[in-house]
């Protein structure tokens, strides 16, 4: 009875000791991962877009992952639309412009030295921190 006892009593206490060696989880700050497609398409900024040639798997619901340089998971989650953002900064004074797809996506990630993104099982993307508009993780594809 009492090695009965013993042997059920075990998990609960592994448990306990892990999480006590564990520690809390680190600490994680709110980002955005705001990913720039190259699709070179011309319309009118604002519209809905996805990523077109060797970059379709850019689309909404592509599933996506935010890893550390050693590859480990920071973040996943799928991605929203993409939003046709002008290429250029000055108004070409034309309803259609040239536009890349933007895709952008708010995480919470653990600080680190390099962080990359993982879309629907590619090969990852450097992504650069950003605060121009705000605390972001920005790579333009191709890079």
């Amino acid at each position: 009875m009492r090695r009965l006892l013993a042997v059920l009593s075990l998990p609960s206490l592994l448990a306990g000791a892990l999480t006590a060696c564990g520690g809390a989880e680190e600490p994680r700050s709110a980002m955005t991962v705001r990913v720039l497609v190259r699709d070179i398409n011309i319309r009118p900024e604002g519209e809905p877009c996805a990523g077109t040639g060797p970059y379709t798997h850019f689309h909404n619901r592509a599933p996506f992952q935010v890893i550390d340089a050693a590859g480990h998971p920071l973040a996943e989650g799928s991605l929203s639309s993409g939003t046709a953002v002008a290429t250029f900064a000055e108004d070409l004074e034309v309803a259609r412009v040239p536009t890349y797809c933007e895709f952008a996506v708010p995480v919470n990630v653990a600080t680190r030295d390099a962080y990359r993104l993982v879309v629907d099982g590619h090969p990852p993307i450097d992504l650069t921190p950003n605060t121009s508009e705000g605390p972001a993780l920005v790579a333009v594809v191709p890079a």
